[in-house]
């Protein structure tokens, strides 16, 4: 009966229907074949993570696995234990999830491990990737900060376990609630914004001027304080506004500048302009009624639902342009943002259907858009640079105090300060020893807005010890999103006639952990200067730590 079950369900889902509507009056029913479909073994427990052209989805027996976006199998990665359900995708394309004992893994897009963590708990929701690679984690009564190659910024420990999980803000920053109703802002150096809120939120909302807008299970809808740069007054407490109210509880919402959109528990879907305070629209989707879970997507393409029984797309005057109904799918869908719809199914199957031809418009960047906006660590600071010239027992000093918090895992709220110090001195003329400790600091810090900074120094130096510690910090930081670094080694090693062992081995080594790290087409150059480096006249040691690291990334 089981088989015959399976069977059917295969059927129902093999043949989804698809409604379009031209108008708000006229259905036709297109039935679509699935693009493509594939067996998993498992129940897939959450929802399913598109990114660097692939799909990755968590099963329920502790796998997670990847599929290309024609649905070849790309790898299959075993956490050898039970896996909460959150698996988040960086723009390299790097996987990070739980186990339910609360050991963070870090997968490469080729389904390596790159690192494990013990965090103490299970995740509470997924994990957010930062504006420069870092990770901000929540767990059970705790907020941590990572760096994308693994070490501790900080560690904010909270009142409450987590309502609503974090999202990225606006401002880069996370937003979240907790089950006591704080309403946290906080920001990618573990400075906290807290309000309390007059009841239970039921959906908490960035706005396109950096505000906070709670939505709550009767429809009223409120806004917190206001932002100015990176530092905002929590004097400001939650104030009441003329925004209209809701004709039901949300299900999910999603913000797209100072538009808001909800579906609701009766099915309908709003449209409200913070700008005017009014509801703008009105539509049905696909949700008849209920209180099931649902996540949005607004972008500049549309407004899309997905909710655990199916999937609707509007326009953004509120023209529904499909939708779809499933049944027996294990969890919610995944929208792509090429219009592809990812569902897994109770029947252990992965199916997809293409829907629309969604070409979202990027900014230039090797992985996918680049992030909105900057943190400001890969630059001095004018608010922070010291007083020169220290004495150099002083700078000895700053730097012993520096590397224990950051070996400590508690450089947090330092961060901006001790950034702009490390970035001066690395680049200074002064002391070779402390420039080499400055870079290697970066290194562990591990932000990839520092790279270009860290890439000029390598270029414009003509001491080997000093190439070498910049290349090195490169490596430590792991992560080359734009290219630049892998490309400066590249024309080091086919225009520079570098003799020094020191400048190759570092080179060798940097370029092996940013390969290993972001995957193609980053490491097919990555690739390309292990293999120049392999090859006479290299010096031996060179060359037999260049053919290592190449049989590493096999």
């Amino acid at each position: 009966m089981k088989f015959l079950s399976r069977i059917s369900a295969f059927f129902l889902l093999a043949a989804l229907p698809i409604f379009a509507q031209s108008d708000n009056r006229q259905q036709g029913l297109l039935t679509l074949e699935p693009s493509w479909r594939q067996a998993l073994g498992g129940e897939v427990i959450s929802l399913p993570s598109v990114q660097a052209q692939s799909v990755v989805v968590a099963l329920d027996g502790g796998n997670i696995k990847a599929y290309s976006a024609d649905g070849n199998p790309l790898w299959n990665y075993t956490a050898r234990g039970k896996i909460s359900p959150y698996v988040t995708r960086s723009r390299e394309g790097t996987s990070y999830f739980s186990r339910t004992n609360g050991i963070l893994i870090a997968v490469n897009r080729a389904g390596r491990e790159l690192w494990r963590r013990d965090i103490g708990d299970p995740l509470s929701g997924g994990v957010v990737t930062g504006w420069d690679g870092r990770l901000f984690i929540p767990a059970e009564k705790k907020m941590l900060c990572y760096t994308a190659s693994g070490n501790l910024l900080w560690t904010r420990i909270l009142e409450s376990t987590f309502k609503i999980p974090p999202k990225l803000d606006s401002s880069g920053s996370v937003i979240f609630t907790l089950e006591n109703n704080e309403v946290y802002r906080m920001d990618p150096f573990g400075n906290s914004f807290v309000w309390t809120a007059s009841g239970a939120p039921s959906a908490l909302l960035s706005t396109g001027d950096q505000q906070i807008l709670v939505i709550y299970p009767n429809g009223t809808m409120e806004i917190l304080g206001t932002t100015e740069n990176w530092f905002m007054t929590a004097a400001g407490n939650l104030h009441s506004s003329l925004l209209p109210r809701l004709p039901a509880s949300p299900l999910a919402a999603a913000g797209n500048g100072n538009k808001i959109a909800a579906v609701l528990s009766d099915g309908r879907i709003v449209l409200v302009s913070l700008e005017e305070s009014k509801i703008l629209w009105t539509a049905e989707s696909h949700i008849k009624s209920g209180n099931q879970k649902a996540e949005m997507v607004f972008d500049d393409k549309g407004i899309y639902i997905l909710s655990e029984n199916g999937a609707s797309g509007f326009s953004h005057d509120g023209k529904r342009l499909w939708f779809t109904t499933l049944q027996n799918i294990a969890a919610i869908p995944a929208f792509s943002d090429d219009g592809t719809l990812y569902t897994g199914g109770k029947d252990w199957i992965l199916y997809t259907y293409k829907i629309e031809d969604r070409l979202m418009p990027q900014k230039n960047g090797l992985y996918g858009s680049q992030p909105d906006g900057s943190y400001g660590t890969g630059r001095p600071h004018s608010l922070h640079i010291p007083v020169y010239p220290l004495l150099d027992y002083e700078i000895d000093r700053k730097l012993e105090q520096i590397e224990a918090a950051v070996n400590a895992g508690n450089i947090g709220t330092h961060e901006p300060e001790w950034t702009t110090f490390l970035l001066l001195l690395s680049y200074n003329n002064g002391n070779i020893q402390n420039r080499i400790s400055a870079m290697r600091i970066l290194g562990q810090i591990g932000s990839h807005e520092t790279v270009p900074w860290l890439s000029n120094i390598f270029r414009r130096e003509s001491e080997p010890v000093l190439k070498a510690a910049a290349a090195a910090a490169i490596g430590a930081i792991g992560v080359d999103p734009e290219g630049i670094a892998i490309n400066t080694f590249l024309y080091t090693i086919v225009s520079s006639n570098i003799k020094s062992e020191q400048v190759l081995i570092a080179i060798t080594t940097s370029t092996a952990a940013l390969c290993r790290f972001s995957g193609p087409p980053l490491s097919e150059t990555g690739i390309r200067i292990l293999n120049l480096l392999c090859e006479n006249p290299q010096p031996p040691l060179v060359r037999r730590q260049a053919g290592k690291e190449l049989a590493s990334l096999r």
